[in-house]
């Protein structure tokens, strides 16, 4: 019995291991959730704060973002949800989509963009502003709904 439990666990791990290894991660595990379940702010244990508003807009307090290279991170700017054509493909940005598992963030100062994915309980979902679902964030820098 322990030989046929040891062999289910190694194919669990294996199959965990495939799926974040070809980048399915962020699909298995998404979140997908409404403009209104994402309107209001955000809150990391880190001291970030990120507040959406229905109107396709948000504002950031202590945000960086490694996506920004040498470009100021976005305080401000619009954001949208992407909107997927059926593949795994991450799709493109469309400010009509009215819910989604990932965001993009484009600042209002400068060229930067930041890609934010939407992971864990759709009723409880965590935020992580990262290039690669697959790295995810620091657990102190998840983003959490406030209240």
């Amino acid at each position: 019995m322990e030989r046929s439990a040891g062999r289910w666990t190694a194919l669990v791990a294996a199959a965990t291991a495939l799926t974040v290894s070809c980048g399915l991660a962020a699909s298995v595990y998404a979140a997908d959730i409404s403009v209104n379940e994402l309107a209001g702010r955000w809150i990391s244990k880190a001291g970030t704060s990120l507040t959406f508003h229905k109107d396709h807009t948000f504002t950031s307090e202590h945000f960086t973002a490694s996506d920004c290279g040498d470009l100021a991170t976005p305080e401000s700017g619009t954001w949208a949800f992407y909107a997927f054509t059926g593949s795994h493909e991450r799709g493109t940005p469309d400010d009509a989509a009215m819910r989604g598992s990932v965001l993009s963030l484009a600042s209002v100062a400068s060229s930067c963009t930041v890609t934010v994915y939407l992971f864990g309980d759709e009723d409880n979902p965590v935020m992580c502003p990262t290039g690669d679902a697959d790295a995810g964030c620091p657990s102190d820098e998840y983003l959490r709904r406030s209240g």
